[in-house]
Parts: C-alpha cells; structure tokens; sequence
C-alpha cells in the first residue's frame, strides 16, 4: 500500500494544537474501533481527514521540493481507491437487498438468487481484503522518516483498519465461536460492541432467509429487509463524504505543486 511520505517538509512544533488533535484523533479511532458502530467509524474518519488536510495546508506552505509532494500524492490516491471500493462494495449489497426484496414481494424463489450473490459478493469481499493486507504489509514506514512522515503513516494504517472493519459489515467474517447466531442474537446489547450488534443483524437475516424457504412469513424479514438497506444507503453516504475529504486532501497537495 502506498503511504504518504514527506519528509522534507518544513514541520510545526510538536506541541503545535494540530500535530495534538491529530495524535489525539489517532490514539481514539485506535482504542475504540471495535466498538464503533460503522456511521461512527466513518464519522471518525471524516474528522481526521479534515484535520490532516488543515495539517497539510499548514506544512506545504513552506514546502520547496516537488517530490516530498508527489509521494504524498501516491499516498492519498491510494486511499481514494480503497473508499471508492468500499463504496461501491457497498452500493453492490444495496442492490442485492432491492431485488431479494421485489422477488419476496413475488414469490419466495429469490431467496436462492439473493444468497448466490451474496456468496459472490463476499469472495469479492475477502480477496479484497487479503490483497489490502498484503499490500500494507510491503509498505512499511521508515523509522527515519519526519514526524510528519510519521503521523500520516498512521493515518494511512488507522484508515485501511477501519475500512476493512467496514466492510466486515457486508461480509461478516466466519465466526470462530460455538454459539449459535440465535444465541448471540439473545444476549443483552449491553454485553455485545456496535460493530457486534451490525454484523449480527446481516447474520440474521441469512438465518432468516433461509427458514423463510420453507415458510410463509414474509412481512418480518421485509420490515428488517427495508430497515438494512436503509442502513447501508447511509453508510453509502457517509462514504461519499469521506471520499470528498480525501479529495480534498489531494487538492491541497496538487494546488502546492503549482505554487
């Protein structure tokens, strides 16, 4: 994975209130990821990009060398591509869920269609993941970098951490426990994290759906159906929100090139 490399830039002092909020940011996002829900995850993220962005504007006011600027272009084109592909992982389930719910609307034979293609979408998923990993794995700071080159490299970490956990939402990782899916369904939601209680209502619905094939209940699963996908047209949102702010953190590293 590329990340963003500046290490010529001329830096603000480490107690500098930005460098603050960034670290703070990072250490936050860090502690408390598991338990995030995923609008709080990307919420989370908007605000660090805005914060690196304010940074960035702040260290390439003094900047001199084009090629600290181009890595840190490298970098953020990286990131781009990871939120466009989580989006569109996104908007790919959504439209799975519309025509699993028309089919319902029908007849109970979309069930068998909507869960072939949710098994696509999560082999898509996992080698995504898998490729993510691998990459991130090769791209490891230098522990001589500039604590500017530091920070944003941690930024870069923190953020395919939380879009990997963003996606678990869609495609829920095997779990490795023995209780059962209705067993953990039961268990006060004080006792289970946000992202817990997300994955455990698409587990749900599976488990649903396929009771559903032998039944002749549909307006639960529809209700919970409508509300998912609400859900995920949210998060869809939210996405093309953090997508902005890390355009907007290209812009200011393209507009320091042309001055």
């Amino acid at each position: 994975m590329a990340s963003f490399h500046i290490r010529s830039i001329s830096l603000p002092s480490r107690s500098h209130p930005l460098i603050a909020t960034l670290e703070e940011q990072l250490c936050k996002l860090n502690t408390s990821q598991s338990s995030l829900s995923v609008g709080q995850k990307l919420s989370g993220l908007k605000e660090l990009y805005e914060c690196v962005d304010d940074l960035l504007q702040l260290t390439l006011s003094h900047e001199k060398q084009n090629q600290s600027v181009e890595d840190a272009l490298n970098g953020s084109l990286s990131l781009l591509d990871i939120c466009n592909n989580t989006r569109d992982f996104f908007s790919q389930m959504r439209e799975c869920l519309r025509e699993l719910e028309l089919s319902l609307r029908r007849t109970k034979n979309g069930v068998e269609a909507y869960m072939a293609s949710r098994k696509t979408l999560n082999k898509l998923i996992c080698k995504y993941l898998r490729n993510l990993k691998k990459q991130d794995k090769s791209s490891k700071s230098n522990s001589e970098s500039a604590d500017i080159a530091v920070l944003l490299k941690s930024v870069e970490e923190i953020s395919i951490s939380m879009f990997e956990s963003i996606l678990s939402f869609i495609s829920p990782p095997k779990s490795k426990s023995k209780l059962s899916i209705f067993s953990k369904l039961l268990q006060p939601k004080s006792s289970i994290c946000e992202e817990e209680v997300e994955t455990n209502k698409m587990k749900k619905i599976d488990a649903e759906l396929l009771i559903l094939k032998s039944s002749n209940q549909t307006a639960n699963i529809l209700k919970e159906l409508g509300t998912l996908e609400m859900s995920l047209k949210e998060a869809e949102e939210e996405l093309e929100c953090v997508y902005r702010r890390l355009v907007k953190i290209r812009v200011s590293l393209l507009n320091s090139l042309n001055h």
